[in-house]
């Protein structure tokens, strides 16, 4: 069911949650330390967002330096106040430009379990 309401209304049983999905590929003797200050800068935020659901970056594979991202954001709004931190924005500025970026955005109906 593809729902045409704002993010995270519900309508009936269902609500649109973000997804956010896919790789990054980081140069293999720079992959430790991306994701150790990807945890130490987004986990505490994300934590403090209550717009988020979940957020877990791990490394796939070390040696081609192919990093896994998964997070779930309960709204656009609460996913864009976690990018806008100055903390999320200096961490994007600094590795921003020595990664290949293949993770995507979807929009998820999700089914109130109340229900």
């Amino acid at each position: 069911m593809t729902s045409k309401n704002s993010p995270n209304e519900i309508q009936g049983d269902t609500r649109t949650t973000v997804i956010i999905a896919g790789r990054v590929h980081v140069p293999a003797e720079d992959v430790e330390t991306f994701i150790a200050e990807a945890r130490a800068t987004s986990y505490p935020l994300a934590a403090a967002n209550p717009g988020n659901v979940m957020i877990s970056f791990c490394v796939e594979d070390a040696a081609t330096g192919s990093v896994t991202v998964l997070e779930q954001w309960a709204s656009q709004e609460a996913l864009d106040r976690h990018v806008a931190t100055p903390e999320i924005t200096a961490l994007l500025t600094k590795w921003g430009p020595r990664i290949r970026n293949e993770v995507r955005r979807f929009d998820a109906d999700e089914k109130d379990p109340r229900a």
